[in-house]
């Protein structure tokens, strides 16, 4: 069994990344490919899927991500095919929320997720899921900001030098007025 893996990434596909580590490529399984970068170095823990007739890797970004991961899979009908575009799709805390808050419209909205299975999450995994999601609270807050700043005409490039400076104390609205003056500077 394998807990992580350290490497740089070589290739990546629609979904799935090659990790090289000491000369093997680890073809791994991962929610969103394209968050990585070929050439950088990630530390992907990962799960390690052993059957009859495959043996797969699939990887996670954050050990959060991938606690989700193994809580999702122990569901009963959910499967890591079904597992996978659930993280892909959905944010940690917003998946963790619509569970402990019995949302079945929001479990539906992920691919393949129907009311049966939906209603099935909720049953085995409510009051159940102990991740702590602060940081990914705080990274949907960061994710808020940029979406709006590009909305409003900005490149991704120019918002990445004045993120760090926005007080993330303040409102939305208060983040955008900030970020706009550092921007127009």
């Amino acid at each position: 069994m394998y807990s992580y893996i350290i490497g740089k990434v070589t290739d990546i596909s629609s979904n799935n990344i090659v990790l090289e580590c000491n000369n093997i490529g680890y073809l791994i399984y991962v929610p969103n490919p394209f968050s990585y970068q070929i050439g950088n170095e990630y530390k992907v823990f990962v799960y390690n899927k052993i059957g009859e007739d495959e043996y797969s890797l699939y990887g996670f970004k954050t050990k959060e991500e991938y606690e989700l991961f193994l809580r999702l899979i122990s569901v009963k009908g959910l499967g890591v095919k079904l597992a996978l575009p659930i993280l892909a799709t959905g944010s940690i805390a917003g998946i963790v929320d619509a569970i402990d808050r019995e949302n079945i419209l929001y479990l539906t909205k992920f691919p393949k997720i129907g009311d049966k299975l939906a209603r099935q999450i909720i049953l085995d995994l409510k009051g159940k899921i102990n991740i702590d999601v602060t940081d990914e609270i705080e990274n949907d807050e960061t994710e808020d900001l940029i979406d709006t700043l590009v909305a409003l005409g900005y490149k991704q490039t120019e918002i990445k030098k004045v993120i760090g400076q926005i007080d993330r104390s303040n409102t939305l609205e208060e983040q955008v007025k900030e970020a706009l003056k550092l921007l127009l500077k």
